[in-house]
């Protein structure tokens, strides 16, 4: 288990390396700098992140210079080398208007670089209060580049994904220890919410994902589980912005039919064959077709879902384990794999979802927790 105060806080270094290669990236395209939006390329490049409250603003230049216009007041730590700020709230209350203010610093900012020609931005949510300071300025899109480089998990963000996924083995822990029929789902997320903030040591990020019982999926409902139900428990909290993604399916009153058991069987057999094939440079479309064909043999249950994904600063990134997409497995992914078989008379499926490690030799596997649909082994 991950030291998690070592953890809390800003890696500085880390943001740095990544700022490197966002360097790389604009000196091969002649990019004069990188101008960055989203909270989520905010926190990869940079370090703080904040939450849909606020509008901060990012710079990246060509010399490896890094500016940050912050929500109210500076960061306690940040990988920037110009730090400034913008009014978020006026009396405590919370401005509407914060991109228009934040763009307004960046403004200032730009006065002595009226020969700026050609930068990146974001694509998908390069906001008008920005653009209209870059209306001759050519614009490339970072996107595809940023969400490339994002796949493979430097050092600091394989550590703060293992203390997301360490938070789902203890919310199964206490899960198996309370779910029974006649406790509400809402009880259960009560309670497992409790465990994962346990081991995070600070509120979530985000709660996700699945909590309604005898369903593939779902939010938490006031509704009481029933005996025989199966109880898919998709969990996916996120520790400072890194989301963990693994489930795992419980008997409500720990009495399996032979139906059920059997298609617990068939999934597990299906985690196997990607352990089996996954490393690096396998195409994700053939592993989905192996599993694909194993789980059509099972007596009992049907599945036309994905496969898998990627984690890290969203739920679903790259590669993509889903024959709709053409990706192939690289060195550093982190990726969720969830095979499942689902039919009526399972009440009503069965999914189990571990998260690995890609390396060249293979797949190491995050998360380790008991499988079983009652106990660690199931007879």
């Amino acid at each position: 288990m991950q030291n998690v105060d070592a953890l809390h806080g800003v890696n500085v270094q880390g943001c740095r390396v990544r700022q490197g290669r966002l360097v790389d990236f604009m000196h091969r395209e002649s990019l004069d700098f990188a101008v960055l939006v989203t909270r989520e390329h905010i926190e990869y490049l940079l370090g703080p992140r904040w939450d849909f409250r606020f509008e901060p603003v990012a710079v990246v230049d060509s010399s490896g210079k890094a500016l940050i216009v912050c929500p109210d007041r500076a960061p306690e730590s940040v990988a920037a080398d110009d730090v400034r700020t913008y009014e978020a709230k006026w009396r405590s209350t919370l401005r509407n208007d914060q991109r228009k203010a934040s763009s307004l610093v960046l403004a200032d900012w730009l006065i002595d670089r009226s020969q700026t020609k050609r930068i990146g931005v974001e694509f998908s949510s390069f906001p008008e209060h920005l653009s209209r300071l870059f209306e001759n300025v050519e614009r490339v899109d970072l996107e595809p580049f940023l969400l490339q480089c994002r796949r493979r998990k430097d050092p600091d963000e394989r550590a703060r994904l293992q203390v997301a996924i360490d938070a789902t083995g203890r919310m199964y822990e206490v899960a198996r220890s309370i779910v029974e029929p006649g406790i509400t789902e809402l009880e259960v997320f009560s309670k497992l919410q409790q465990a994962a903030v346990g081991i995070c040591g600070e509120p979530l990020t985000e709660t996700g994902n699945d909590y309604a019982c005898g369903v593939r999926g779902g939010p938490a409902r006031s509704r009481r589980c029933e005996a025989g139900e199966l109880y898919i428990l998709d969990l996916g909290p996120a520790f400072q912005g890194y989301f963990a993604d693994n489930a795992r399916t419980l008997s409500v009153d720990r009495q399996p039919t032979d139906e059920q058991f059997t298609a617990w069987k068939y999934v597990t057999s299906a985690l196997t064959i990607v352990e089996r094939i996954g490393r690096a440079g396998v195409s994700c479309r053939e592993i989905y077709q192996e599993v694909f064909d194993w789980l059509r043999t099972a007596p009992v249950g049907t599945w036309s879902s994905h496969l898998g994904h990627g984690i890290g600063l969203f739920p679903h990134e790259t590669p993509h384990l889903n024959p709709s997409w053409d990706d192939r497995l690289e060195n550093g992914d982190v990726i969720a794999v969830e095979p499942a078989l689902y039919a009526p008379s399972l009440k009503c499926g069965m999914r189990i979802e571990n998260d690995y490690l890609v390396t060249e030799t293979g797949l190491e596997l995050l998360s380790p927790f008991p499988m079983g649909l009652v106990e660690e082994v199931t007879p």
